[in-house]
């Protein structure tokens, strides 16, 4: 892959990785500064209910904040783009639609086919 494909991608990956931890600091800080208290059981149990909705995001964005740095990492000693699982390179539209990916479309189709065998 050239540099500016590299460089391409390093600013998509490190964009998203910005946003990502914007996020979680406003989501901390929200957290930290709401001293509501609600004498409703109903709404205490809703004002819980959007709590743990939103630290399931939180936590899904923090497993996708790991993937990107390790992206980063791959960009870096020039990995970046190469199948883990074929060594072939991953097709740049997949690339554009999911950077963090390790997997090239065809392996992810193995990968996708043997966990639905083990599912079933």
């Amino acid at each position: 892959m050239d540099q500016e494909t590299l460089a391409y991608f390093k600013e998509i990956l490190e964009q998203r990785l910005r946003e990502l931890i914007e996020e979680a600091e406003k989501t901390v800080t929200g957290m930290a500064d709401e001293g509501e208290t609600f004498p409703d059981p109903t709404d205490r149990a809703s004002l819980e209910s959007d709590r743990n909705f939103m630290l399931r995001i939180r936590d899904r964005e923090r497993k996708l904040i790991t993937k990107i740095r390790e992206a980063l990492q791959r960009i870096e000693d020039g990995s970046f783009g190469i199948c883990e699982a074929c060594g072939d390179d991953i097709g740049i539209e997949r690339l554009k639609a999911r950077p963090v990916t390790t997997l090239c479309i065809e392996c992810k189709r193995r990968q996708e086919a043997m966990e639905k065998i083990r599912e079933a």
